[in-house]
């Protein structure tokens, strides 16, 4: 990030660095927490990765000497966008907002420098984002070979094939037949041991060893590309997975407040259960009883 910088200003920016040390396994901030330093590693390494548990932590870049992270922090108020921790015992430069601030209201100048290299580190990021990331990586570098390239990637698919075993022994089988002694009533051109064809045939060799391996070589940058498409894929993958379950888990949460939130405003009518469960109330009884009956005389 400080790329630009003269060498008068980066030594004056050095002195006003702090130094940090972290244990192997310490974290050093936490997606989410506000922080207002970047740092520069000085010795150990450092991996950022987006929080999980262990079985679904992404992991985005280990981080080692002469590199730095943190950056974002020094221009903005938003929390940290990933985790970072120590893989080992390390030793971090801390640079804070408020030094960084005070070092361009002296030097101004220095904030083009830094601008700039901001500026290209963010067109790269965008330029990485914009691409896909499932793309055919033997067909990019197919369409970058040149005709040499070309020329010992056939030689090399040449030698390792039937036609040219057939070849070679019809080759052989000719060349022994037209310098036979006294088959052509003359001298043979090159008459046994074949010293002739023994030196072609060294030549060839010597020619094939080259182009196999430049051929070999190539195939090795091939089979790089490939597993770093398929490791950026995978990662994009994770990146998604893992922002789709959290925003599930938001949701969810989300929802699950509303749901409380009108459960309490609205009464909720009694269900058989509430019924079962609400003691029936005594039918009142009658405090006054009735009088007895007169007894009836006799004659009436």
């Amino acid at each position: 990030m400080f790329e630009g910088l003269a060498q008068e200003d980066l030594d004056s920016l050095a002195k006003t660095l702090v130094e940090r040390q972290f244990k192997g396994g310490a974290m050093i901030f936490d997606q989410g927490d506000k922080g207002a330093e970047m740092y520069i590693v000085a010795g150990g390494h450092v991996n950022i990765h987006l929080p999980g548990e262990n079985s679904r932590r992404v992991s985005l870049k280990d981080i080692t000497v002469g590199e730095y992270f943190g950056e974002l922090a020094l221009f903005d108020d938003k929390p940290r966008s990933a985790s970072a921790l120590a893989t080992t015992d390390a030793s971090l430069l801390e640079l804070s907002r408020e030094t960084l601030s005070a070092y361009l209201e002296r030097r101004p100048r220095a904030a083009m420098a830094i601008l700039r290299t901001m500026a290209e580190r963010i067109r790269e990021t965008n330029a990485m984002l914009s691409e896909r990331a499932a793309k055919n990586a033997v067909e990019e570098i197919e369409k970058q070979l040149t005709w040499q390239d070309k020329l010992a990637d056939r030689v090399a698919e040449f030698n390792g094939s039937w036609g040219f075993i057939v070849l070679l022994m019809a080759i052989t089988g000719v060349w022994f037949v037209v310098n036979k002694p006294g088959l052509l009533g003359k001298e043979p051109f090159d008459a046994y041991p074949y010293v002739f064809y023994n030196l072609v045939l060294a030549v060839l060799v010597a020619l094939q060893g080259p182009l196999i391996v430049m051929s070999q070589n190539r195939q090795t940058i091939k089979d790089r590309a490939t597993a770093e498409t398929d490791f950026k894929v995978n990662l994009k993958n994770e990146v998604n997975i893992e922002t789709i379950l959290r925003e599930l888990g938001e949701f969810r949460a989300e929802a699950n407040l509303r749901m409380e939130v009108l459960e309490a405003a609205v009464p909720r009518a009694p269900t058989d259960h509430d019924r079962a469960a609400t003691p029936a109330t005594p039918a009142p009884t009658s405090l006054t009883r009735a009088a007895p009956a007169e007894p009836v005389e006799a004659g009436e």
